[in-house]
């Protein structure tokens, strides 16, 4: 081991930004007391979070540095890019980054009151986000894509989205992002706009 750093999360997939940063695409956690039947503090445990997203400055390798992060949605938030790395849109030249992401946001209390783990949030967008970075400003949210609509929404709740309509790929050909699910192609333009849609099923 060269060197280590301690931070709050973890990351699943680091990807190179340049010779002296990492792009590090995991989870946030938090760190709760566990108690026994009476209410005695036996020690803490970790529970993990929603999405996090962070630029780490690796120059000295021995003391690596968390530049930038970004934390994306509550518990339950989730992304294939944390199990696949090919769902990663990366553009260095544009400073661009996108993947999908389902978000899951809580609506009351962070926390259980009986159990005292961390609730797992409701469904409140699954597509999408397009971000610019740089190494001197960070992340920032340049806009969202999806392919579900207001009833998709409604439909899903604690549940998942309406199948064939997640977002699996971002790519870009000349100034065009498309985004790919199992039964759309949508193009947009690098801020998110939309400017074309191809409906694969009817």
């Amino acid at each position: 081991m060269l060197g280590a750093l301690k931070i709050p999360g973890y990351s699943d997939y680091l990807h190179p930004y340049d010779e002296n940063h990492i792009i590090g695409f995991g989870k946030d956690t938090v760190e709760l007391p566990v108690k026994d039947r009476k209410g005695n503090e036996l020690g803490t445990t970790a529970y993990y979070l929603g999405m996090k997203i962070a630029l780490f400055d690796v120059t000295d390798v021995a003391k690596p540095i968390e530049k930038f992060n970004v934390k994306i949605g509550d518990r339950g938030t989730d992304s294939e890019l944390l199990r696949n790395h090919k769902a990663l849109f990366f553009d260095k030249e544009r400073n661009l980054l996108a993947f999908p992401v389902t978000v899951r946001e809580v609506k009351g209390s962070a926390v259980d009151e009986r159990s005292g783990f961390p609730q797992y949030g409701e469904i409140t967008f699954q597509g999408a986000y397009v971000y610019e970075l740089s190494n001197a400003e960070g992340f920032n949210l340049k806009g969202t894509i999806s392919h579900l609509n207001t009833d998709d929404y409604l439909k899903s709740g604690y549940y998942d989205v309406v199948s064939g309509k997640e977002i699996k790929r971002i790519l870009r050909i000349e100034d065009i992002l498309y985004a790919v699910s199992d039964n759309t192609i949508s193009a947009h333009e690098t801020d998110t706009k939309e400017v074309n849609r191809i409906d694969l099923i009817n």
